[in-house]
């Protein structure tokens, strides 16, 4: 994308219709998270042909990365939102220096964070109740993931500046291509080498390295829109403090939702891992056909970032007020396929009987409260960093998972009785110390969640840009 088209994007975005300009964001997006929930699923049935223990392995591994790669996304929202306020206000060139200095700051962070992840692994499984039969590969496959989170980052950074500048396009294309290059070598380093669930850590790690290296030679070749160079890579540890103060509220809010993922992990072990293997197949689904929403809610953010920028606060809520609209009907439509299709569509990942009773839980407990999470909970938050208030989506995410879904999930779970106001509520005649206890508390958080989301949006107080603070 060049300068002139970069102009152009802007001007759109920030006076164009808002629908058509959030399609024409999104469809990209869409797209990219479709085909990358596809990969996740057709990683899932590779490794469902081994055993339910290899198909646990990546779920049981994810809440561990994501705790720290989520260290990264933090940084890479607060630099999101300074690009895309810098080019919603017309500075370009503080625009491309704050992407110089955002990617910089990554490949040192990243490198560190390598480290520390590969040293506290087997920590972390013990303490999630990792079962003996599942450890082994979930700690495999973690061990292959934390080597490449370098790379992870650096794509990270570029998918969150081509989307500052208005540009959903290339990282979609890039992301395609990687997720083209997974679907082909799964099947090879799992099967073919007999590498296993290792096998397919290496297909997500080489996968990823490709991205990031095209990546980084867009941004570096002066063919888009924001041109990194050795002089905008430099370190600039003024502006590092910027990014950190902006970021650091989402990268703890992120990371520490991330490790509340870790300690639901842990009750949801503690009755068993065909609940475990029920719960993450059933959230695969919902995943690949809630990707839309997720896409439309990425595009939504590029729009605020910019007409928060440009001090279009009215234009700004109309485009969250819409993304919530549509985002709850597509959520609602994709539980109710879920439903119709559970058994059969479960048939072909796992057929064990155990594990398709437990999905029934899943989807009647949990499940049903997607569409608010998605339609109200995820748009305000990313209304909230995308406009730089990074608190605030920092405090309703661990509003969400510490103060509610973990609380809520063992109280329902695992708690016999509870006494309020010298009133005794027998908790185990509803679920009787079963998993449904478990997947009841989860649904309650999401309701109670966007509710809380959904009165602090109207309040207003978010409709203020951090450029102005910050120069």
């Amino acid at each position: 994308m060049e300068r002139g088209k970069l102009r152009q994007m802007r001007e759109e975005i920030l006076n164009g219709p808002i629908e058509r300009t959030l399609l024409r964001l999104a469809y990209p997006l869409i797209v990219s998270n479709l085909v990358q929930v596809l990969y996740n699923i057709t990683d899932t049935f590779w490794l469902g042909k081994l055993g339910r223990e290899a198909l646990a392995a990546p779920g049981t591994s994810w809440p561990i990365i994501g705790t720290l790669m989520a260290l990264g996304m933090g940084f890479a929202t607060a630099g999101f939102a300074f690009v895309g306020q810098y080019i919603g206000a017309g500075r370009y060139e503080k625009a491309n220096r704050s992407a110089g200095a955002l990617y910089s700051l990554m490949l040192l962070f990243s490198t560190l964070t390598a480290i520390i992840s590969l040293a506290i692994l087997p920590q972390a499984l013990h303490f999630m109740r990792v079962t003996p039969n599942v450890y082994p590969y979930a700690r495999a496959y973690a061990q292959v993931v934390f080597a490449g989170v370098p790379l992870s980052f650096a794509f990270m950074a570029f998918s969150a500046l081509m989307r500052a500048s208005g540009d959903t396009k290339t990282p979609v294309k890039i992301s395609m291509l990687t997720v083209a290059m997974n679907i082909i070598l799964d099947p090879i380093f799992i099967f073919i080498l007999g590498l296993g669930v290792e096998g397919a850590a290496m297909a997500t790690v080489l996968s990823n390295g490709t991205g990031a290296l095209i990546g980084a030679r867009i941004l570096t070749s002066g063919k888009s829109g924001l041109h990194l160079t050795r002089e905008t890579m430099k370190p600039d540890f003024e502006f590092y403090g910027r990014i950190f103060r902006v970021g650091l509220p989402s990268a703890v809010g992120q990371s520490t939702n991330s490790f509340g993922f870790v300690v639901l992990t842990r009750i949801i072990y503690g009755y068993g891992d065909v609940v475990y293997a029920a719960y993450t197949i059933t959230t695969r689904l919902v995943n690949f056909i809630t990707s839309i929403s997720r896409g439309v809610s990425m595009a939504m953010g590029t729009m605020i970032a910019q007409n928060v920028g440009a001090e279009n606060y009215e234009r700004a809520r109309r485009i969250a007020e819409r993304t919530m609209m549509v985002n709850f009907l597509i959520a609602s439509s994709a539980i109710i396929i879920i439903g119709l299709l559970r058994v059969p569509i479960f048939k072909v990942f796992l057929n064990d009987p155990a594990v398709i009773a437990q999905s029934w839980y899943v989807l009647k407990y949990f499940l049903i409260s997607v569409p608010f999470f998605n339609g109200m909970f995820v748009v305000v938050t990313r209304t909230f960093s995308s406009a730089g208030h990074t608190k605030k989506s920092m405090f309703l995410s661990m509003l969400r998972l510490w103060g509610l879904r973990i609380p809520l999930s063992y109280l329902f779970g695992y708690v016999g009785a509870v006494t309020v106001l010298g009133i005794t509520v027998p908790l185990a005649r509803l679920f009787g110390f079963t998993s449904r206890g478990v997947f009841f508390g989860m649904g309650m958080s999401n309701f109670i969640a966007a509710l809380v989301a959904l009165a602090w949006f109207l309040k207003g107080t978010w409709m203020r840009r951090i450029i102005d603070e910050e120069s």
